[in-house]
């Protein structure tokens, strides 16, 4: 901790002429602030999420499904995908785990549709918010 103080010390007297002690301790507690407002708690869940997408067969799942005018089934992605259909069911229930992903059955068919929160992702990653 002393030498990443030391760092900051360096930093606040490079951008401060005459930098004292109190400097320092006010940019100290500029950061403790910073750090109080980030929600901790927030963070697993989030990057439980974003390993969701992680994964090319993943991602892939769910632009198509942001794609579709309606809901997939299995079945159906499979012809796009290069991989089984165990490998996207099993790829579908952590999107769906995740909250990316929502399912719905029907008889023996599940059918699946991207959420709100992957939608939002898509255009993120894709730039659709500059």
């Amino acid at each position: 901790m002393a030498q990443a103080n030391d760092r900051l010390r360096r930093l606040v007297a490079d951008e401060i002429e005459n930098c004292r002690p109190a400097d320092v301790e006010a940019r100290l507690d500029d950061l403790r602030e910073l750090d109080a407002a980030a929600d901790d708690a927030a963070v697993p869940e989030r990057v439980r999420v974003l390993s969701a997408l992680a994964s090319e067969t993943r991602y892939r799942i769910v632009e198509l499904l942001a794609a579709a005018d309606s809901e997939l089934c299995v079945c159906e992605l499979t012809p796009l995908l290069d991989v089984s259909d165990s490998a996207i069911s099993h790829a579908l229930s952590e999107l769906t785990d995740a909250g990316l992903v929502s399912r719905r059955k029907e008889g023996r068919w599940r059918y699946y549709r991207p959420t709100d929160r992957a939608e939002r992702l898509l255009g993120a990653l894709a730039g659709d918010g500059e």
